[in-house]
């Protein structure tokens, strides 16, 4: 267990890593404000679970994981707290939402409102993202690097 947390947080002292993991969580951050809170025109928790689970049609514990996954997920990223975790659950999660919604749509976002929904490539970005936390750690400036530095 005690080689599986310092695997966990781990990380090279690299300010790119760094910047990714921040650009990460902040980008997904305004998404789980809205699916948890509220903010940002959002419907909040009870709103969100409703449609998730009553128009997506996903079971309740997927859709409270993506709710606390780009919440949570979110703000551990960008305090660098278990990066590699968060890193790895937001990876699954939007690859999921790839194979079920936006594939059948395409590469390209709907910028011209022509189509049914999102293409794939927004996911293809925060994938990249994640995958480049998840192998590398949180980088310079992190929690998990001052972790394990105590280590």
């Amino acid at each position: 267990m005690k080689n599986l947390f310092k695997k966990l947080i781990t990380t090279l002292p690299n300010l790119g890593f760094s910047i990714a993991r921040l650009t990460l969580g902040l980008v997904i951050f305004p998404h789980g404000a809205q699916k948890l809170l509220g903010l940002f025109g959002g419907y909040g928790y009870s709103g969100t679970m409703e449609s998730l689970t009553t128009q997506m049609g996903l079971p309740s514990i997927v859709a409270f994981s993506v709710i606390m996954i780009e919440f949570f997920g979110s703000i551990s990223l960008v305090l660098g707290l278990f990066s590699r975790f968060w890193a790895m659950s937001l990876a699954g999660m939007f690859t999921g939402i790839i194979i079920t919604t936006q594939l059948e749509e395409g590469f390209f976002m709907n910028w011209y409102g022509n189509q049914a929904g999102e293409g794939y490539e927004y996911s293809l970005l925060v994938i990249g993202l994640a995958l480049t936390i998840l192998v590398n750690g949180s980088g310079k400036w992190s929690i998990d690097s001052l972790i394990s530095k105590k280590q």
